[in-house]
């Protein structure tokens, strides 16, 4: 039987997973006015060429940008601050131009308690933009939350894939 995990233990267990393929570091900037401990931050660019790179048949731009949330009790109001932050700063480091094939901006909460309200939020975050029809690739918003004393994980419908995490 596992004991439960403060935030600072999930903080740091996540940090070293997401340390395996990410560039990641803490966050001490108090100018915010989010409660943000930590980014991570994922880039891999992949080509096809013929004989010689100037004949590049195809490129692809793949990132991904977590943004790692520490607070007691995550509001619903509390929420929007930071969904609307990592929207904003996620979007000004987006480049979408030929080549890019996606990018995804994830919110990670580690709270101790949650409104009801706020988790419904958190599930129900759908926020997704293409660009130039899809030809310039696309971004994704995803959302996690990790609840201290508890094993459960919410996700929006996009953030499936990060509960593995």
């Amino acid at each position: 039987m596992s004991l439960p995990l403060s935030r600072e233990e999930m903080l740091n267990t996540l940090l070293q997973s997401y340390s395996a393929y990410f560039d990641t570091e803490r966050c001490e900037e108090e100018d915010w006015d989010v409660p943000l401990v930590a980014r991570c931050n994922f880039y891999v660019h992949s080509e096809k060429y013929v004989l010689l790179k100037k004949a590049k048949l195809w490129s692809a731009d793949c990132n991904e940008y977590v943004y790692l949330f520490s607070l007691p009790e995550l509001t619903e109001e509390r929420y929007r601050e930071c969904e609307k932050f990592v929207y904003e700063k996620g979007m000004a480091r987006i480049h979408p131009e030929p080549g890019h094939m996606y990018t995804y901006l994830t919110a990670v909460f580690l709270c101790d308690s949650c409104t009801p309200e706020a988790r419904k939020a958190l599930k129900r975050c759908r926020l997704y933009k293409s660009f130039r029809f899809s030809l310039y690739g696309w971004m994704d918003f995803h959302t996690v939350l990790l609840q201290a004393g508890s094993d459960l994980v919410d996700t929006n419908r996009s953030g499936r894939s990060n509960a593995k995490l």
